[in-house]
């Protein structure tokens, strides 16, 4: 008799709806914006990671038609086969000099680039901590890997210094998100470098949601504490959210990169990202380096929507980035709330377990600088109305 796996997956599937966490895909009819044209009716988005409001930026179209035109539209192989092209090389050195670093290294994807960053260089003798609060791809990239895995509660430097003061392995590794993608904080870098200084650590930040937003020149974190490249040695960061296009990247010493090139696998065993995405990529990154408005209005508007969510009584993370969470505890409540948004025209995802902790469920609401203060209002108009109308 055949083994029935429907039978098998049937009751879990069931047990994820009960409990309010199962999960449904919406179907975007139009480009990615503020404005989106979603299972059918028009919503205004408060859930995209395009903060700079890039993915649709007309020069970034172009760029992209210009790119299919002189590179076609696969890569064809992995980098180290035939898959390496002239546009891959260019974006790699100009986010070398974004990210003041000798050199840089692209992924396919944020999620490989952690996991090739972590087992090619991770040893059985180590021990990594990490941040309780880090991306999945972080955690599974320390599980997959050879070392000890330690998580230390989130941002708490004083348990994570105890803990590597008992430390009785080489090279500790430590291991952060630098801006939060559920939290919408940011990592306390400075005292995590001393940290690291201290116990002859090795330090990595995956700023996957800080390179674009955070800094002066949005060169993310780092740049926010001013810090650099010898206080960090590895930096993780991703082109699909800020960037507005695909994919990630590695920056770090001519030694890392080269390590890399030699021993990570999802580097070596995958097919290089299409050309034409490196080429448009480009264009992103100039309108990062010469827009800096774009990161200007993105902390007016945060400004304006957590006074208006004050005076409200809305119960926010405290959160100072375009990431603003707003706490609701109950997943089954959350739902409703994200729900009865839908009704009025604003779309913002419900995140529930296992990508919060238990009873941590919430509206993540982010911003985009195409955002506008009437936007703002609606948001908040919203959110007043349903609150009220749910306290009854």
């Amino acid at each position: 008799m055949a083994f029935d796996l429907a039978a098998t997956l049937t009751p879990g599937l069931a047990q994820r709806k009960q409990q309010q966490l199962y999960r449904t895909r919406k179907r975007v009819d139009s480009a990615q914006g503020v404005a989106l044209q979603c299972d059918g009716r028009p919503l205004l988005s408060f859930c995209s990671n395009d903060y700079l409001g890039l993915a649709n930026h007309p020069a970034l179209v172009k760029a992209m038609h210009n790119g299919v035109e002189r590179f076609g539209v696969g890569s064809g192989a992995s980098h180290l086969i035939c898959g390496h092209s002239h546009a891959h090389h260019a974006l790699e050195e100009a986010l070398a000099a974004f990210t003041q670093r000798p050199r840089a290294l692209l992924f396919s994807s944020g999620y490989m680039a952690n996991l090739g960053v972590v087992n090619a260089l991770a040893t059985r003798q180590q021990t990594i901590h990490t941040d309780r609060l880090n991306h999945a791809s972080l955690i599974d990239a320390v599980r997959l890997s050879d070392a000890t895995l330690r998580r230390y509660p989130h941002n708490d430097v004083e348990v994570l210094e105890t803990r590597l003061n008992r430390e009785d392995r080489s090279h500790p590794f430590i291991i952060t998100d630098g801006l939060f993608s559920m939290d919408g904080d940011i990592a306390p870098l400075p005292q995590l470098v001393e940290s690291a200084n201290r116990h002859n650590a090795l330090l990595m930040v995956d700023d996957a949601h800080g390179i674009g937003v955070l800094g002066k020149e949005g060169r993310g974190t780092i740049e926010h504490y001013g810090l650099d490249h010898g206080d960090v040695p590895i930096l993780v960061g991703t082109l699909g959210k800020a960037f507005g296009t695909f994919g990630a990247f590695v920056a770090g010493s001519d030694e890392l990169i080269e390590t890399l090139i030699q021993k990570a696998r999802t580097y070596i065993y995958t097919t290089a990202l299409p050309p034409a995405i490196a080429h448009a990529t480009l264009t992103s990154l100039e309108l990062i380096k010469t827009e800096a408005w774009r990161r200007e209005q993105l902390q007016t508007l945060v400004k304006q929507f957590r006074s208006g969510a004050q005076q409200l009584g809305l119960r926010l993370a405290p959160s100072t980035t375009p990431i603003q969470p707003l706490l609701i505890g109950d997943a089954g409540e959350a739902m409703r709330i994200s729900q009865q948004l839908q009704q009025q025209g604003i779309l913002i995802s419900a995140i529930r377990p296992p990508t919060v902790p238990d009873n941590t469920a919430r509206l993540r609401i982010t911003f985009s600088a195409n955002h506008s203060a009437q936007h703002i209002e609606q948001l908040l108009s919203a959110l007043d109305s349903i609150i009220k109308h749910n306290a009854r």
